[in-house]
């Protein structure tokens, strides 16, 4: 059980956020105040290295360009696979600067996440009018409760066949 001193002094610190989903706001408002600044047109570099500057200086730790691993069997492969940004060791951020948004783009984050074992990452597409169109929450490992999980859907086939009750 942590002391009331040390609770104080950690949520006290600029920067500490106790979890992802309090990092991925911060995140957001960061791409939504350089969007706003910037609009949409420039290469994906400008806006990683600008979404890097705010994070910081919200005192948030920011890794760009990091390393993920890739271990196959036993061994580490260098495939120089990068994850744009990694806030606070907790979120992965893939910044894009493309007209449309493809299922191979949301792989890519998950892959990332699988790969670094973190829980959480933010696609953001700044190739967009409105910045809140171009954002993806992405969760690795997320499993829906039975209750919340719509029932199976019928194929096609199934669909036409009448229903003999």
């Amino acid at each position: 059980m942590r002391s009331v001193e040390a609770l104080q002094w950690s949520e006290g610190r600029p920067g500490y956020i106790q979890n992802p989903n309090q990092l991925t706001e911060r995140v957001i408002g960061a791409a939504i105040k350089i969007h706003r600044r910037l609009g949409p047109g420039l290469l994906e570099s400008a806006y990683e290295t600008c979404l890097a500057f705010e994070l910081r200086e919200l005192g948030l730790q920011v890794e760009q360009q990091k390393a993920v691993p890739l271990i196959y069997e036993s061994v580490k492969l260098e495939c120089g696979f990068r994850a744009d940004l990694v806030v606070s060791g907790r979120v992965v951020v893939e910044v894009k600067c493309k007209e449309v948004l493809h299922p191979v783009d949301h792989a890519q984050v998950l892959s990332h996440l699988r790969l670094l074992g973190l829980q959480v990452g933010l696609l953001i597409n700044f190739h967009v009018v409105v910045l809140k169109d171009g954002i993806r929450r992405i969760v690795n490992n997320y499993e829906e409760s039975p209750k919340s999980q719509s029932p199976p859907r019928k194929s096609a086939e199934a669909a036409s066949e009448p229903d003999h009750r």
